[in-house]
């Protein structure tokens, strides 16, 4: 048996649209055993796909496919610590299980580098599968079917306020929002602060998230599908966040703080329920997670 963790990612973080991502403690656990049918479990209350169909599963069945080993079906086991839908990377996790799981049960003959182009190819983009398997903050590029990446582990004195609501955006319906075209003065926009914040994980110098996480891309689009959104950006501003951001395509809101700043949480947990417009969100004390996916056979 194969055990694979996979951790809860945040895409974009701000300006980096399909491009930055960085990886969360939060994390999904998936089991694998060869089989002569398709048996998939959920461990929690979580629905989850019971055929061919499931992401897990595809993915898995990728990696038999690209090696040309025929594989007649999986015992598949998910616990689901990463809520659905939420923007925090769950078909991301899934991907990349699938993958790493496959590759464990065959003798791991495929490289990361090959992994990460194939986990690219299914999700479309790597800005949640790179650090969901690389950890810690990761800089993307898709070029020629190829994925270029540059990755940073992230400073443990950084925690993330994860403001994760109880109802689901689908990333279809977030990028349906988006506008076909774009001003020439928000793509300098979007693309300074995307490599102001790369620069600024890479050297540590965090104070310079409050500017480098604005956006003009998707950001604007995408907070009127978000019911309170634009409330909860308020809080975590007043709250003194260092920078807040839509992780990937919502609705959860990200909010990066200092790890000992327990004031922030409580005051946070606190004011939730008490503002109408935001009761439906839960905040999540999350830190950075640097190892990425884990293999256990």
């Amino acid at each position: 048996m194969v055990t694979v963790t996979v951790p809860a990612t945040s895409a974009n973080v701000g300006a980096g649209f399909d491009s930055l991502g960085l990886a969360l403690s939060m994390h999904n656990v998936f089991t694998f055993e060869e089989s002569d049918r398709i048996h998939i479990t959920s461990l929690d209350d979580t629905h989850v796909p019971g055929g061919a169909n499931n992401l897990v599963y595809r993915s898995a069945r990728a990696v038999y496919d690209q090696l040309g080993v025929p594989l007649k079906g999986l015992n598949i086991t998910q616990r689901n610590d990463i809520p659905m839908a939420r923007g925090l990377g769950s078909s991301s996790a899934c991907i990349v299980a699938g993958l790493l799981g496959a590759n464990a049960l065959l003798g791991k003959p495929l490289t990361q580098r090959q992994m990460l182009t194939l986990a690219t190819a299914i999700e479309g983009h790597p800005d949640n599968v790179a650090p969901a398997m690389l950890g810690g903050f990761v800089t993307s590029v898709y070029d020629e079917g190829l994925v270029y990446t540059v990755k940073k582990n992230i400073d443990p004195d950084l925690a993330f306020a994860a403001f994760v609501p109880d109802f689901r955006l689908l990333t279809s319906k977030a990028r349906a929002a988006l506008p076909q075209m774009v001003s020439h003065k928000d793509a300098v926009y979007n693309l300074s602060r995307a490599a102001l914040a790369t620069a600024a994980f890479c050297d540590g110098d965090y104070g310079l998230l409050g500017v480098a996480t604005k956006d003009a891309l998707h950001q604007r689009y995408r907070l009127p599908l978000i019911d309170g959104g634009e409330e909860m950006f308020e809080l975590a501003q007043d709250l003194g966040a260092q920078a807040v951001y839509i992780s990937g395509a919502g609705p959860t809101i990200i909010a990066v703080v200092h790890k000992d700043d327990q004031e922030f949480f409580e005051q946070a947990r606190e004011a939730l329920p008490q503002t109408e417009k935001l009761r439906h969100f839960t905040v999540y004390r999350l830190l950075a997670d640097n190892i990425g996916a884990t293999v256990e056979a």
